[in-house]
């Protein structure tokens, strides 16, 4: 199966010493700080993740006052960077960008933040009964996994059928596909079972499934994954299963020159003090004829009101008046999936020398699937592993020290001895995150879409909504969040 070639969303990135010590200054150096203040401006937005700094970007560029309100100390939300012991970043959070994601390269672009293309050499590993067993990624298929045959057949069939449905999917409005409510009422695991009929054939799907959405299939609705996979293009090239789980060729592309979370802090640093770090939003109150957000140290009136951060957490917010039922119930069945990073630092990327890539897709363990996440000139090397779904929900109360020997024994499994003694090891762990509690993406079961979906972008007054759950194309993706940004800016311009 050609998406089998790579099972991974996101990936890590190492940096210099230099690009880190630059990370962090942009608390004190780029932003503002919280403090007893008030102010007047036209829009306040809630959140500097790269949704709510591109909107007010496109509201400045048009000559609106703004500001963003940010409850962490760093700009990012679900993009950041995570500090070396022996110097040097690596990423916590999104990273990888690929074709059709158009917005964030732009963005990118426009910051002098360029790309290299991600490490894809040599053969995959599939770790399956306890046989570890090498293979291609550049066959005339792409990458097939060696199961068997009928598995691979029935892969196939079943991947072919998710793209041709999913091709039906309206990606504004999933909910109005013509067997919207037939897919919205079964899970995507009950869909699988019924299709995906050869062992082999469902296990490959599961780990599909697992590393584009950090969730079990029992857990989503048929409908929001067609969705998903109809998001994963443009206007002119449809989305594919295939492009959310690849390569060379797919999602996982091209990496930023310096980490990605230097998009969201040079387009922070543009904007100078209307961020205001370290300030979560507590209320948002209809006064008059605008606003007034009350956050931690800062109470903002704005006509409008931007809330550009995960629906779980946007419900977290105290509205006055309160928002309307459907709205409400929609942000209470939207849960954040769960996911953790783990990134094991080497003198040297060792299996390249072994003619192997990294990349691990596997049956056991608490690592799943892995990358090779070494820096541009290799000057060290970098295994990160994805610890997703009901993994990583058992090891939410466990130890560093306990989910560090836990990966570490995954990693010495797939790649040997020497994998078992990395000169550090760093951890992100999403759900004990207090401002995201999971990621990457917030996910809809059975019934959500079809009965709430409208109510996702949908203006409540003066209160608009972005993050890249509202995106149409590339929704849980950085590109997607890009998009949000922009489509809300034009929105609230529109209205004001």
């Amino acid at each position: 199966m050609a998406s089998e070639r790579h099972l991974s969303r996101r990936s890590l990135l190492g940096r210099t010493a230099a690009v880190a010590a630059g990370t962090a200054g942009l608390t004190a150096a780029a932003a503002g700080t919280a403090s007893a203040a008030t102010r007047d401006v036209d829009v306040a937005i809630v959140g500097a993740g790269l949704a709510g700094l591109t909107a007010a970007r496109d509201l400045v560029a048009a000559g609106r006052t703004v500001a963003v309100l940010e409850a962490r100390d760093r700009v990012g939300g679900r993009v950041v960077g995570l500090n070396l012991a022996g110097g040097g970043v690596t990423e916590g959070g999104g990273e990888f960008i690929g074709p059709t994601q158009h917005r964030i390269k732009a963005l990118a672009d426009s910051l002098g933040v360029a790309t290299f293309a991600t490490y894809n050499s040599g053969k995959n590993l599939l770790y399956k009964d306890g046989k570890k067993t090498p293979y291609a990624t550049d066959g005339l298929l792409g990458a097939v996994p060696p199961v068997d045959a009928a598995g691979l057949a029935n892969a196939a069939i079943v991947q072919a059928s998710l793209n041709d449905m999913a091709k039906q999917v309206p990606v504004d409005a999933p909910w109005t596909a013509a067997k919207a409510e037939e897919w919205d009422r079964q899970t995507f695991e009950s869909w699988l079972r019924a299709n995906a009929v050869i062992p082999s054939a469902k296990f490959l799907l599961d780990v599909a499934c697992t590393s584009i959405f950090s969730a079990e299939p029992r857990e989503l609705s048929l409908l929001f994954v067609l969705f998903y996979i109809a998001a994963a293009g443009d206007a002119s090239n449809p989305g594919t299963l295939e492009r959310l789980t690849e390569t060379g060729t797919g999602a996982q592309q091209l990496r930023f020159v310096g980490g990605s979370q230097l998009v969201p802090v040079k387009l922070a640093a543009s904007l100078g003090d209307r961020v205001v770090l370290s300030a979560p939003v507590r209320t948002i109150t209809r006064s008059g004829g605008g606003y007034v957000v009350t956050a931690d140290g800062i109470t903002v009136n704005a006509r409008r009101v931007v809330v550009a951060v995960p629906p779980p957490l946007a419900a977290r917010i105290q509205y006055d008046p309160l928002l309307p039922a459907g709205r409400d119930q929609l942000t209470q069945r939207l849960p954040m999936a769960s996911v953790g990073k783990a990134i094991a630092i080497y003198d040297t990327p060792f299996w390249r020398a072994d003619g192997l890539n990294g990349q691990v897709v596997s049956d056991t363990g608490v690592i799943s699937s892995t990358f090779d996440n070494s820096p541009p000139d290799a000057s060290y090397g970098a295994l990160m592993g994805f610890i997703e779904a009901d993994k990583a929900r058992e090891l939410d109360a466990a130890s560093e020290a306990e989910v560090r020997a836990a990966v570490l024994k995954d990693y010495t499994t797939y790649f040997g001895e020497k994998a078992a003694s990395p000169s550090s090891f760093v951890l992100q762990r999403w759900n004990n995150e207090g401002y995201t509690r999971g990621g990457p993406v917030s996910i809809a079961a059975p019934g959500v879409l079809t009965q709430y979906g409208p109510a996702l972008r949908k203006p409540v007054g003066g209160i608009h909504w972005a993050g890249t759950e509202t995106s149409t194309y590339w929704m849980g993706f950085m590109d997607g969040a890009v998009r949000s940004g922009e489509r809300v800016a034009k929105e609230v311009l529109a209205a004001l």
